[in-house]
Formats: structure tokens, sequence, C-alpha cells
């Protein structure tokens, strides 16, 4: 039986996610600020573990990884999901609060639990793992008004790439999912503003496809990597042009 940790897990992809982890063998550490969501999760579920935490500390992180290991043994694979996104505008009305949020939670609390993840799969014996880090299309086109969230993805993209590299000779794995618009609370809230503003609703899939796309490039053996995946709402203009 394979073990991931999964970031941002109390809702959205990050819950969806673990539930079908569940539904099929895995053991999953379940990671995030909110403990309530987690413990109920993790009270219908034997093999699940809920590690309450902050991922943009590091302490809190490592703590949560040890304690997933000294119950479990090991760790296989991480799903790097928690991620916010301030609210939007140009550059000049950018809080800057915002702007330091964002690249706390997207940026390095992905650096944050990749850190120790690669720790551990580096240490552990038999040696390796598979780390998937959650970009967005953003990391590759922008949305207006998404400059926070936007640059914290392409800072995950140059996460993800150098990881693959750097891990390569301790046969751990990495790569990233770009997700266009998978149906969550989050993207609901956009969708509403963006109605509210008299703009067209954003296209939408199920949040389940998001998250068999994660399983996945996790049961892969770890001699195959997907470096980068895009799975989208069919009708997203992401590769279109005006």
């Amino acid at each position: 039986m394979q073990t991931i940790f999964i970031t941002g897990a109390s809702s959205g992809i990050g819950r969806a996610t673990a539930e079908l982890f569940l539904q099929n063998g895995w053991r999953v550490g379940l990671f995030a600020r909110r403990a309530a969501p987690l413990e109920d999760l993790a009270r219908t579920h034997e093999n699940a573990l809920a590690l309450p935490g902050d991922v943009t500390d590091l302490a809190q992180v490592e703590q949560a990884i040890a304690t997933l290991v000294a119950h479990w043994g090991r760790l296989d694979a991480i799903f790097n999901n928690a991620g916010i996104f301030t609210p939007q505008g140009t550059i000049d009305e950018v809080d800057v609060t915002d702007w330091h949020q964002s690249v706390s939670v997207n940026l390095t609390g992905m650096f944050n639990t990749a850190r120790a993840a690669f720790a551990q799969m580096r240490a552990q014996d038999p040696q390796g793992g598979r780390i998937i880090n959650n970009g967005s299309l953003s990391a590759h086109t922008p949305r207006e008004g998404s400059l926070c969230y936007t640059t914290t993805k392409h800072g995950v993209t140059g996460l993800t790439k150098t990881l693959a590299l750097d891990g390569r000779p301790f046969n751990i794995a990495t790569g990233q999912i770009d997700i266009g618009n998978a149906r969550t609370e989050l993207v609901d809230t956009l969708n509403d503003r963006l109605v509210a503003d008299g703009k067209q609703p954003l296209p939408m899939m199920n949040v389940d496809h998001a998250a068999q796309s994660v399983l996945h490039m996790a049961t892969l053996p770890l001699g195959t990597n997907v470096l980068f995946q895009t799975v989208m709402a069919t009708t997203m203009p992401y590769v279109g042009r005006g």
C-alpha cells in the first residue's frame, strides 16, 4: 500500500484528490490549516491521517511528514496543492499584503512541502518517490488582473523543472499538473464575481476529473514521469487568440 501527503486537503481539488486516493487503496496524509474537515475525513477512512498545519511554516510541514512516516513507514508521493487566489486588480491596485500572502502560500508553501518531502524521499530505503506540484493554466497564460496568482504559478513551474533534474540521482520524479477551472468553492466564487460584473461565467469541469489526472501521475512507475499535464474544461479560451 502506497502513501501520499496532500496539502490543501480540506476542500476543493485537494479534498477531491484525497478522497479518490483513499478509494483506490492509498494511505493519505491530510494537511491543511483547518483541522475539522481533515478530522471528519479521517474518521470515515482508516487509511487517512489528519495532519493540521500551515504550508508557510516549514517546521509544521516537516513535523507533519515526520508524523506520517512514523505512522506508515515511508512517503511515496506528495500532491503539493495548497494555494490561494487573492483579490484581482492591476499592479497599482494590488495590496502589498495580498502580494506577500500569495508568495508565502503559493510559492514558499510549495517550496517548504517539496523540501521536506525531498529530504524524506532521499533518506528512505528504498530511496525515491514522486512530487506532483499543482500549477495552473496561469503558469503559462494569465487571466487579466491575476498578477499575484500568475507570478507565483510561474515560479512553481521553475520549481518543478529544477526538482525534476535534481531528483534524478535519488529516484525522485517530479511533475506538474495545470488545471483549468475545476469546479470548486474558489472557482464558484470567482464566477459569481464575473457574473456580478456583467461578464461571461467561466467554462468549468468536474473536480473529480482533475483528481483522476493526479492519480494517473502518481500511479506510474518511478521510471516514467509526466513532467507537465494540462487538464481543462474543453471550451476554455486557453488555446485561442483574439
